[in-house]
């Protein structure tokens, strides 16, 4: 059961998602736009994606230090882009990947350098719910008559419904958890996670990790707006209705092996909403999606094969 969920969900997810998308979809019409779209702009997308992976790496210097560590930058790099290669093959779990690596070479305890990216998820969290909050003032009227639709649409009731169930199996097997021989030792473990979390608010630099954290999320954007200008359908989209349909493509990444499947067809759906064919806006979703994923497959391979090479000397 539990590698169903750690590995079999993720994929199935994905699956279903690419079929759900493709299933009124000419395949000639969608494949023709990868023949005609400028990848000078998709090589932009890249460059800015890559920037941001490189200030979050950066910025875990902040979390580090005040625990009375220091965080090399090449490893925090190499192991930044290995975690989220790793990510591709069972959800999230490139950030234990990451903490293992550099409690590894830089000689940092594992529960910390855990609770260092837990942190770094609130601060994540933070910035999406910022950007949920732009995106609802923004474009309230058009969100809220499009989830009013949503619930009348037997297809969509039907997958809240299967994933409601799967929040409620997941709450029972919490539940389950709590009364083992084993929820003490867990509890002992997170309470080093926990003194992660709080160096957010001992560290000195607290305005630098604010500005990488403001820059991080800004390439990201700049990285999908950019990726847009590829396609000449959608020139008139605005800045906002952008930023909208890529709020919902990054919270689609945590269903499914790095959003396989799901991060295309939340584009595609978002798009939509502003009049966007759905062959335009699913190979937009695709090309956006691919691209990143070429850029880290490409650097996280070459930072899993660099990154004991480099430390090979350490003890």
């Amino acid at each position: 059961m539990k590698n169903f969920f750690k590995i079999l969900l993720p994929i199935s997810i994905g699956v279903f998602c690419i079929y759900f998308s493709f299933r009124n979809i000419d395949f000639s019409d969608f494949t023709k736009y990868f023949f005609e779209i400028n990848y000078t702009w998709v090589a932009i997308g890249i460059i800015l994606g890559a920037l941001s992976h490189i200030s979050r790496s950066y910025r875990w210097k902040y979390l580090i230090n005040p625990l009375g560590y220091k965080l090399g930058f090449m490893n925090s790099v190499l192991a930044v882009f290995s975690a989220y290669l790793i990510n591709y093959t069972i959800p999230r779990a490139g950030d234990l990947a990451r903490a293992t690596m550099i409690s590894k070479y830089e000689k940092i305890p594992l529960e910390k350098t855990l609770g260092t990216i837990v942190a770094e998820r609130a601060v994540d969290v933070i910035c999406i719910i910022v950007l949920i909050c732009i995106g609802l003032i923004i474009e309230f009227q058009r969100i809220s008559e499009k989830l009013i639709s949503l619930t009348q649409d037997t297809e969509i009731s039907l997958i809240l419904i299967y994933f409601g169930a799967f929040l409620l199996l997941l709450f029972v097997s919490n539940r389950i958890l709590k009364k083992s021989k084993y929820y003490k030792s867990i509890a002992n473990f997170f309470s080093g996670i926990i003194e992660g979390l709080t160096v957010i608010f001992k560290m000195k630099k607290r305005n630098l990790f604010i500005f990488h954290s403001i820059f991080i999320w800004l390439m990201y954007l700049l990285m999908f707006w950019a990726t847009s200008k590829a396609f000449v359908e959608l020139h008139e989209v605005t800045f906002f209705q952008l930023m909208i349909s890529f709020t919902l493509a990054a919270l689609s990444i945590m269903f499914s092996n790095g959003g396989i499947g799901i991060y295309p067809l939340a584009v595609e759906e978002s798009l939509g909403w502003y009049g966007i064919q759905s062959t335009t806006g699913l190979a937009f979703g695709w090309v956006s999606w691919l691209s990143q994923t070429m850029m880290v497959v490409i650097f996280g391979g070459l930072s899993l094969f660099v990154l004991p090479f480099i430390n090979r000397n350490k003890k």
